[in-house]
């Protein structure tokens, strides 16, 4: 395999006009999945935190994200709705009965801007109001405590509750201990009512376990919203790598990405210059020379894209002493991406994944300290199946980023080709096909410019979502001359 800079075709993949909604019996189906899982730990009550940061938990389950406020999903037991299972040991011989509890309808509680915003979930929720959730200095005369609440959603002395923040202590191996990432306050007050006999157990890892939670694993109406997500994210920076030009400021450059509006998973990012090394600025007043460092990356919820390099036509605008760029950097970088992509498929392990990386830039020179890919979701890092030694195999319903960042700390600055995909089998994506056609007739289109045109092979199970599929021009005034497979 060689790799070389070539002037390259973009296609147009086109904007969705029809944007995916996931409906409320998949809601359904998810919290009975949830429930039927925390049942084996059998709780007395499950409780999932969110706020503006920590939403994805919470939304996955219900379809409300928290705008400004915390807000807290609690399940717990009906009195009368206690039920016997009975499970047959050894041989079928003899049989013992197991009492499991059946949650109820959930209780939300929220803050006062939050009250009338819950109507966005398609589910049935007891709606409670707390006003201590809501901003500082806003009525809080209305509601009663956060210790009577939880007693009267059926917390008691001695319950064992189960608590879902957003992360979990992964250096216990169990996962499920009493290190909390809820506020103190929440979880003082569940102590109180709790008392000395009670539990506290995070929980977290049910849902965003690399292994089997059940948010890594996607329906097809969700893998067709970030579909959506991912197609408007690509395509304003698409908007950018054509547009941007020497003695723009940032703002006018991400006025290029002509955004619409959908939500953000991340702080929109975009610098240029010395503030670019920093990866994460937002956009500012600065104005953009040729010559210098440019980063810029957009995440929606299920999308984000990333794209790096210089503000140069060509290899003779760089520095004399990184005049080398595309040689020493760019190069073994995009080879390594391109292995990634053509071994990744159902049943390869994390390991592996990060091997195909790790083996062409894994010199300190590169600096790639993070795992070479993760799943993505309404949050853009769920959690990572990619490590060094994973014995973790994808499995069909994955959404997964490509996000293998050198960072040199050298002048030579970084490159970048961030960019989201799904995992497929052949029943998935039929149904794939058959309910989203547009999305479907996209995704072959950048299957097709892919293999075809840049020269990466893909399994028939990786499925494309961005717009600038694997689409690296290192020096971004010469936009259509990209990186390219030749073999």
């Amino acid at each position: 395999m060689n790799i070389q800079l070539a002037p390259l075709n973009l296609p147009e993949f086109g904007l969705p006009t029809v944007q995916p909604n996931i409906p409320a019996s998949i809601y359904e189906q998810r919290l009975k999945a949830a429930q039927n899982r925390w049942d084996n730990w059998d709780f007395d009550a499950v409780i999932v935190y969110g706020d503006r940061e920590h939403f994805a938990n919470l939304t996955y389950l219900t379809g409300y994200d928290p705008r400004f406020e915390e807000a807290l999903l609690i399940f717990t037991a009906e009195e009368d709705a206690f039920r016997t299972q009975l499970f047959r040991v050894v041989a079928g011989t003899q049989s013992k009965s197991h009492t499991v509890r059946q949650f109820g309808t959930p209780t939300l509680l929220v803050g006062n801007e939050g009250w009338g915003y819950t109507d966005i979930s398609p589910v049935k929720l007891n709606k409670v109001l707390y006003q201590n959730f809501s901003l500082p200095g806003q009525p809080r005369n209305q509601s009663l405590s956060l210790a009577t609440l939880f007693r009267q959603a059926g917390i008691t002395t001695g319950s064992k509750i189960g608590v879902i923040g957003w992360k979990y202590d992964e250096s216990d191996p169990a996962h499920f201990s009493g290190w909390l990432d809820i506020p103190a306050y929440i979880a003082d007050t569940l102590r109180e009512v709790i008392g000395s006999n009670g539990q506290l157990l995070n929980i977290t890892p049910t849902l965003i376990d690399p292994l089997d939670g059940l948010r890594i694993f996607n329906e097809v109406d969700q893998l067709a919203a970030f579909e959506f997500a991912a197609t408007h994210a690509s395509e304003a920076l698409r908007n950018v790598l054509f547009g941007l030009k020497p003695g723009m400021t940032e703002f006018e450059a991400v006025q290029l990405m002509r955004l619409n509006g959908l939500p953000l998973s991340a702080h929109l990012m975009l610098s240029s210059g010395p503030r670019a090394n920093m990866g994460l600025p937002s956009p500012s007043l600065r104005v953009i020379q040729q010559g210098e460092p440019f980063t810029m990356a957009l995440g929606l919820w299920g999308g984000l894209n990333a794209r790096a390099g210089f503000v140069v036509h060509r290899a003779d605008e760089l520095p004399a002493e990184i005049q080398d760029y595309l040689q020493k950097l760019v190069v073994p970088y995009f080879r390594a991406v391109v292995l990634w992509y053509e071994h990744l498929g159902i049943g390869v392990s994390g390991g592996e994944l990060y091997d195909c990386v790790y083996q062409h830039i894994g010199d300190p020179f590169f600096g790639v300290g993070l795992n070479p890919g993760h799943y993505i979701h309404l949050d853009e890092w769920v959690h990572s199946p990619i490590y060094k030694g994973s014995d973790i195999r994808l499995k069909s319903g994955m959404a997964l980023q490509v996000d293998i960042i050198p960072a040199t700390g050298s002048p030579y600055f970084t490159t970048n080709i961030e960019d989201g995909i799904a995992l497929a089998d052949a029943e998935l994506r039929a149904e794939f096909e058959h309910k989203y056609p547009e999305a479907w007739a996209r995704i072959q289109a950048r299957r097709r410019f892919m293999q075809d045109v840049i020269g990466i092979r893909l399994k028939p199970e990786v499925l494309p979502f961005s717009n600038i599929p694997a689409y690296l021009p290192p020096y971004l005034l010469s936009p259509h001359m990209a990186m390219q497979v030749v073999r």
